[in-house]
């Protein structure tokens, strides 16, 4: 039974993937917009005057493309986790063990992509967190994000009997 919960959890992850992948590139202007705000500074009081702000299109491009890169990579390596978990599933312990190795992977890169790109960068460099407008939007999702793939990692990470 536990194994077939890590199985439909890590294609939550691989779901959560897709569908961020996806609405990014159909609403191409929001994601692009999200970067924009991040790296302009524009959305809190004398963001816009540091020296850090920028409005580069080749930075905003590299920015979206980036995000709908990870996500489209987590979920794609945990689909394939996922079906190589689905075989392993009624075998043995270290058969499933050696199957969640692309879950991991893609439950890490999504981690990678949440902390480094908001944490990392829109919040710590971009400093997003003075911003009323962006703070809940984008940071307290990616955190509650990295949170539960995280949790997820490490419940499917424990060793199976």
């Amino acid at each position: 039974m536990l194994r077939i919960l890590k199985i439909l959890l890590v294609l939550s992850v691989a779901s959560w993937g897709l569908l961020g992948a996806f609405g990014n590139i159909v609403d191409w202007s929001g994601t692009t917009g999200a970067v924009t705000a991040a790296t302009s500074m524009t959305t809190f009081d004398g963001g816009a005057d540091n020296w850090r702000a920028t409005s580069n299109p080749a930075i905003i491009l590299a920015g979206a493309l980036a995000i709908v890169f990870f996500k489209s990579a987590s979920a794609i390596l945990c689909l394939t986790g996922s079906w190589q978990m689905w075989v392993a599933r009624a075998g043995e312990a270290s058969a499933f063990a050696k199957a969640k190795t692309y879950a991991l992977a893609g439950c890490a890169v999504a981690i990678f992509m949440l902390f480094s790109g908001w944490i990392v960068i829109a919040e710590t460099w971009f400093e997003l967190w003075r911003s009323e407008v962006m703070r809940e939007a984008a940071l307290d999702a990616a955190f509650r994000y990295c949170g539960m793939i995280g949790v997820i990692a490490l419940f499917v990470g424990m060793h199976d009997e």
